[in-house]
């Protein structure tokens, strides 16, 4: 398989898939192709599976051995509605980009002669969301070599919009969070920020509509300050407990702090007592070893294991050192 991440943290994919018992054949900028690996990397953005390697010097040659393949799996399979077609490969390569259109172009008008319906139906685009889909997914390992797959799996990470009102950057790891988890805050629900400052993450709750008690020492900007569906605490955001029998719907926290003092004295204890629903928190791995880290999360016997089953971790597109960790609270 064909695994596909950030470039620049290629070398973590690699240790991770070796950690969960794969092997790794070739890596490059932002790719990793192993076999045996497990399929729900923190890493991995998009996984190829099945894939096959086509390699040639000319743009007609590889659209042409594209088109051979892709035509000889459909054998049996009707096409109906949108399919995903999609070609890439690493920006860190200059130039590459030109080729990848140049193949991208010269397949096409292949398929649209043999294939003139199916082709009409190809998008350039993977769904939103995290999950299986069949289509065409064409990786350039180099300008001469690429990895193609009909099987693609999406782990949720995706380039998000910004909001002019957003006052943090941070304010994009969120909305992707929400991608990963497959749900996001909703009218009247209730969320608890902790470390909330300058407010990213608590704005992007309250203009769904949820009410936010937002916890920091630290002032809040943009469209956080004043806002109406805010309640800014300025607080320790370790040592703050909701109201004795309450609840939140939702628990963030994104705080440049050791991993595991956020880990061992903020989330666990507020998921296993049951003070939040769900949860979208940033664990920091810059100081740590990044994978003995993920190691620690996925033990069977931790908190988080144990008491919000479904967990998912993910290096996101927005992120930089650290690992987003989506999920729900088992009902008690």
């Amino acid at each position: 398989m064909l695994l596909i991440g950030q470039a620049g943290f290629e070398e973590y994919l690699a240790r991770e898939v070796s950690a969960r018992g794969g092997r790794v054949l070739a890596q490059g900028p932002g790719w990793v192709r192993a076999e045996g690996a497990a399929q729900d990397l923190a890493f991995a953005h998009v996984v190829l599976s099945g894939e096959t390697e086509f390699a040639g010097d000319s743009v007609n040659g590889l659209a042409q051995q594209l088109a051979d393949f892709f035509m000889q799996s459909l054998k049996g399979e009707r096409i109906e509605a949108a399919w995903p077609c999609v070609f890439a490969g690493p920006a860190e390569l200059v130039g590459l980009g030109r080729r990848i259109a140049g193949v991208e172009k010269a397949f096409h008008e292949v398929l649209k002669k043999r294939f003139a319906r199916v082709a009409k139906l190809a998008v350039p685009d993977l769904p939103r969301g995290a999950g299986s889909v069949r289509g065409l997914a064409v990786w350039f390992t180099d300008f001469g070599r690429l990895v193609v797959a009909r099987d693609i799996t999406l782990n949720g990470q995706r380039r998000m919009a910004d909001d002019d009102l957003a006052p943090s950057r941070s304010y994009l790891k969120v909305e992707e969070g929400y991608i990963v988890l497959g749900r996001e805050p909703a009218q009247g629900e209730t969320v608890c920020d902790l470390g909330a400052a300058p407010g990213g993450w608590s704005y992007s709750a309250a203009k769904r509509g949820a009410k936010v008690v937002a916890v920091d020492n630290g002032p809040l900007k943009g469209g956080a300050k004043d806002n109406p569906l805010i309640e800014h605490r300025m607080e320790d955001a370790f040592r703050f407990q909701p109201a004795e029998g309450q609840a939140y719907d939702w628990l963030f926290c994104d705080m440049v702090e050791d991993p595991h003092h956020v880990l061992h004295h903020i989330i666990e204890p507020w998921v296993e007592r049951g003070w939040c629903r769900r949860f979208v928190v940033n664990l920091k791995f810059g100081r740590v070893d990044a994978v003995a880290l993920l190691d620690e999360l996925r033990d069977p016997r931790s908190v988080l294991q144990r008491c919000a089953p479904g967990l998912r971790i993910r290096h996101l597109y927005h992120d930089r050192e650290e690992f987003t960790l989506v999920g729900e609270v088992a009902a008690r």
